[in-house]
């Protein structure tokens, strides 16, 4: 540590150690069971901070990873004995109202973005619930409520500062490093650190119709009924809808970019069926990404998967999914904050893009289910996730969108890196080889696993 220190020395970085008061902190992460034991934890404030770190652990080949939100459960943000740079002192944001663009520093949260946007009239698409980290859910792909409108973020990436692995520091865009920033739009943790981004934002002066709805298992037949009409010429791409269930209830989330009279009108079918619970309203865009909050708490033990569905769903298929949940809910009742839910948003702009124009792969007419299993008892680990995969291996095989269809790359922390890829792979493995050739980013979809 001492050779670290000396390497840091006078600059801002902060670095922590299992004895430093904060230590604790650093390593925390929203699923207890990707919190470990780093031999130290670098708290940069600058990309060359940054970059002397990246070097540092590079140099002396320690494990490396790099923390931001922390919400992966795959444990790509966390390591055992090795070095943790953290960008949670970087969470600068500036917004140019002229060009209408966002600036955001890598250890940015979606909060942040979207209250800096907000004071300019401007919004960009970001993460749905609002303090996930912006460098992990744009490198992935990033799906939000805005998607219908404008696609995903990283189709609204204008440019990256990246730290290689060997400590150099790039400007990628479609003019500079274009190779580069093919790459980091889809599997940019390979790559390096990105830190800073460079969003095109959109105006957004307007409130937003949106809230959480609850009811009752018996009412799944008439929320399948409405989700089964999201593809008529009536969706705008203005309009977006989370269900499934979690609890003892079926749950969604709702999303309207327009006014209450037209929302209500869209949405009359599922806010006329009696609710146990209903929080819908106008409400500031800038506080739409906190609406699922509720669902996505820090603390205990969490595995998220995901798979790919097509429209129309079957009541019968959700009836027996239903009649899964609630049997491991009853045969482990400490599993009862588990949710799984089906996240629709129009996908006519990411279908506006060709899957090879970006290193994400999975652009196609079909939509993300999310499952976040929850527990607390480290006993049930590897249960609960073997519970998980047969579960998203069976949605995806009754109303999946097929074999071409593979995985949302934010949403497959146990999946690989071919299954996310596809025909995108070789180019990345080209790619992986000039920009990071010893392979020290490679906790998340390892491209390089031999």
């Amino acid at each position: 540590m001492e050779e670290l220190r000396k390497h840091l020395e006078g600059t801002n970085a902060v670095i922590l150690t299992p004895e430093s008061d904060g230590y604790l902190e650093s390593i925390r992460r929203w699923s207890d069971t990707c919190e470990k034991k780093a031999a130290a934890v670098i708290l940069p404030t600058t990309t060359e901070e940054v970059s002397l770190s990246v070097r540092f652990a590079s140099n002396r080949q320690i494990p490396l990873v790099v923390h931001n939100g922390g919400h992966s459960t795959s444990g790509s943000s966390a390591t055992e004995g090795g070095i943790v740079i953290s960008l949670v002192r970087m969470r600068h944001v500036v917004v140019d109202p002229a060009r209408k663009t966002i600036t955001a520093q890598g250890g940015t949260i979606w909060e942040d973005v979207d209250k800096a946007a907000a004071i300019h009239g401007l919004a960009t698409v970001g993460g749905t619930v609002n303090h996930t980290g912006v460098g992990g859910l744009t490198l992935g792909g990033g799906y939000g409520w805005l998607t219908g409108r404008y696609g995903l973020t990283i189709d609204n990436l204008l440019a990256a500062t990246v730290v290689l692995a060997n400590g150099s520091i790039l400007e990628a865009s479609e003019q500079t490093n274009p190779d580069l920033f093919w790459a980091l739009r889809g599997a940019g943790q390979n790559f390096g650190v990105v830190a800073e981004f460079v969003f095109q934002g959109y105006d957004q002066t307007n409130e937003v119709y949106a809230g959480m709805l609850s009811w009752t298992p018996d009412r799944l037949p008439q929320i399948i009924d409405f989700v089964n009409g999201f593809e008529e010429p009536s969706n705008t791409g203005d309009q977006g809808i989370f269900f499934g269930f979690c609890g003892t209830s079926i749950v969604a989330a709702i999303f309207y970019n327009g006014p209450r009279s037209r929302a209500e009108s869209y949405f009359a079918p599922i806010l006329s069926i009696e609710s146990t619970s209903n929080s819908c309203d106008m409400i500031p865009y800038c506080e739409l990404n906190s609406i699922q909050n509720p669902l996505a708490t820090y603390g205990g033990r969490k595995s998220f998967s995901g798979a790919f569905v097509k429209l129309p769903l079957e009541v019968s298929f959700f009836q027996e999914l239903w009649a899964d949940y609630t049997d491991m809910l009853r045969t482990y009742p400490e599993s009862a904050r588990t949710a799984v839910l089906f996240e629709l948003v129009s996908q006519k702009q990411v279908l506006s893009v060709p899957k090879n124009a970006t290193a994400f792969a999975t652009r196609g007419p079909y939509y993300n289910v999310g499952c976040v299993f929850r527990w607390d008892n480290p006993a049930l680990d590897q249960t609960m996730r073997v519970i998980q995969r047969h579960m998203m291996r069976k949605v995806g095989e009754r109303a999946g969108a097929g074999a071409h269809a593979r995985a949302y790359a934010n949403y497959s922390h146990d999946g690989r890196a071919g299954e996310v890829y596809g025909e995108n792979l070789p180019r990345l493995q080209m790619l992986k080889q000039e920009y990071d050739p010893h392979n020290v980013f490679k906790k998340w979809l390892n491209l390089l696993p031999n």
